[in-house]
């Protein structure tokens, strides 16, 4: 009636529209305060279906676009924040994905998605900081991280409509939170793949493992420090080579495959080169087994394999001083004569740190195999001539340095595999300590490992690897200077700056730059000329 009359918008529509936008903006106060937010994005769901079936049932067609238009601003648009502040954040811990896209799916509604984007990367940030900087917690940091990153893409996936916006929030949200501690994470990624990459992951499928460095390529790709990364993955990978504790050679090359994919050759030239260093060390040792010297000069009741490592490709190793054993004296001098013969112009360095060995032990309960390393070996094979012999002994006799004997003795005497007595009893090795051959020692299996002590890191291993990218980052900068000033000759301080910001990436390293002019007091350079000018004053950041 009101519409044939052409009074329905004045007389109707009009005070309908008001009467609505007083009785949602009242009820959405109410339901706010009275209820959680998942119930009240349904509420919302259910009030903008019912207006929709209103307008189809007994309104004018023109009235729906106003009508669901009112509803929205009253119950979403003036709730948005209250919405974000109350509930976001339990919705996300609780991974709710089908609130989520309710939420996702009103907020689009109202052009509200921007909210919900910096909600969620202020949620990711809050959350990964607990993560990253809990230095109490950092043995579970990588597969915490892992565990978030694939809550988040299964929200993103199944809640925010893979909105493109969405993905990259995520992104840029963890690229900042795994690089708030400069060098750690990329420490501890390294570490991770270690322990997976290792052997003795029982239960773990190849396309379990090869799953997991997919995932952890992920994390890899947000950091910043990827040198620091690459020289705790190197340091790693050789001992898991050289003591032959892989758990897959195929897994070990297919890592490097993706790290020289997102990298390039250059990255993975060295970890390459470890693996052609192992090829050719088999070649050297079967033509060694075959040669004259073999055959007639070698000790018998031995069997030695050697590795033939190129310096520029593994890790730095500190020299370490041993008195071997005038058996694997004679196997070595009658090895080195061999190498040199057949590589004239090569100088070989043993490496006794990195050395393992399988020892024969008879025990009054029974003959067992030991797999040892080096030092361990150099220490048992003292009690052949000897029941009871003292540290101070031992340390004459071996000539091992002080700290790597007592943690090779404390591996032998206070570990879980006893195969000497320490008198008197205790956890730490002191000067005045003695040492027995264990003639009570059993054990179930034949072949028992006590060289797991070459695998874990000590504490002088990890600072010197730290050292050394800092170092190698110096480098960097050096170059970058020498390159930028062949070209320019002549260039200001703040020009040069901007320069090598450009060149040094990544940004982690730009502190470091900055420390470094600082240092040498570089002011305005000029090629082939010594830096001399005062002391930097309008460096800004």
């Amino acid at each position: 009636m009101f519409t044939a009359l052409g009074i329905y918008s004045e007389s109707f529509e009009k005070p309908f529209l008001e009467c609505t936008s007083e009785f949602y903006a009242a009820e959405g106060m109410k339901y706010m305060q009275q209820s959680d937010v998942p119930d009240y994005l349904k509420h919302v769901e259910i009030r903008l279906h019912e207006e929709h079936e209103r307008c189809l049932l007994y309104l004018d067609v023109s009235t729906r676009k106003p009508l669901i238009a009112t509803a929205e601003r009253q119950l979403l648009e003036r709730h948005i924040s209250a919405i974000l502040d109350k509930g976001f954040t339990m919705l996300m811990d609780g991974h709710r994905t089908e609130d989520l896209q309710r939420m996702y799916s009103l907020f689009s509604r109202v052009n509200a998605l921007e909210s919900l984007r910096q909600a969620l990367a202020m949620y990711i940030r809050r959350t990964g900081h607990g993560i990253v900087m809990d230095e109490e917690k950092d043995k579970d940091m990588v597969s915490s991280l892992l565990e978030f990153k694939a809550s988040l893409d299964t929200i993103w996936e199944q809640s925010f409509s893979k909105n493109e916006a969405f993905c990259n929030t995520i992104k840029d949200a963890f690229e900042y939170l795994i690089n708030l501690r400069q060098n750690r994470p990329a420490e501890l990624i390294a570490k991770f793949l270690d322990e997976k990459l290792r052997a003795g992951n029982k239960g773990t499928s190849e396309e379990e493992l090869e799953g997991t460095l997919d995932k952890v390529l992920v994390l890899f790709r947000f950091i910043q420090g990827k040198d620091v990364f690459e020289a705790f993955y190197k340091k790693d990978l050789a001992k898991r080579l050289l003591l032959g504790k892989s758990a897959s050679i195929d897994a070990e090359k297919s890592m490097i495959s993706k790290l020289k994919t997102e990298c390039g050759s250059q990255f993975t030239n060295k970890l390459e080169g470890m693996f052609k260093d192992i090829e050719l060390s088999k070649e050297i040792n079967e033509s060694f087994k075959q040669s004259s010297q073999a055959r007639t000069k070698l000790p018998s009741g031995i069997e030695m394999s050697v590795h033939v490592l190129t310096t520029g490709y593994w890790p730095t190793y500190p020299p370490m001083d041993v008195r071997l054993p005038h058996e694997l004296n004679v196997y070595q001098d009658i090895f080195k004569e061999f190498y040199l013969s057949k590589y004239s112009g090569r100088r070989l360095m043993w490496q006794n740190s990195l050395g393992h060995c399988v020892l024969k032990a008879e025990f009054p309960k029974g003959k067992k195999e030991l797999a040892v390393s080096l030092f361990q070996t150099v220490v048992l094979m003292l009690f052949n001539d000897a029941q009871k012999l003292s540290f101070q002994d031992i340390k004459d006799a071996t000539g091992i340095e002080d700290k790597e004997l007592r943690r090779t003795l404390q591996s032998l005497a206070c570990g879980k595999v006893r195969v000497l007595q320490k008198l008197p009893k205790g956890r730490d090795v002191d000067d005045d300590d003695s040492f027995v051959f264990n003639e009570g020692f059993t054990a179930p299996l034949y072949r028992i490992k006590v060289n797991a002590i070459q695998m874990k890191e000590t504490v002088e291993e990890n600072t010197s690897t730290t050292e050394r990218v800092f170092q190698d980052r110096q480098y960097q900068v050096d170059a970058a200077i020498v390159r930028i000033m062949k070209t320019r000759k002549v260039l200001s301080h703040t020009l040069l700056i901007t320069e090598l910001f450009q060149q040094v990436l990544p940004p982690v390293l730009q502190f470091e730059l900055f420390i470094y002019l600082k240092h040498n007091k570089i002011s305005h350079i000029q090629s082939q000329s010594y830096w001399t000018m005062p002391q930097i004053t309008n460096i800004t950041w």
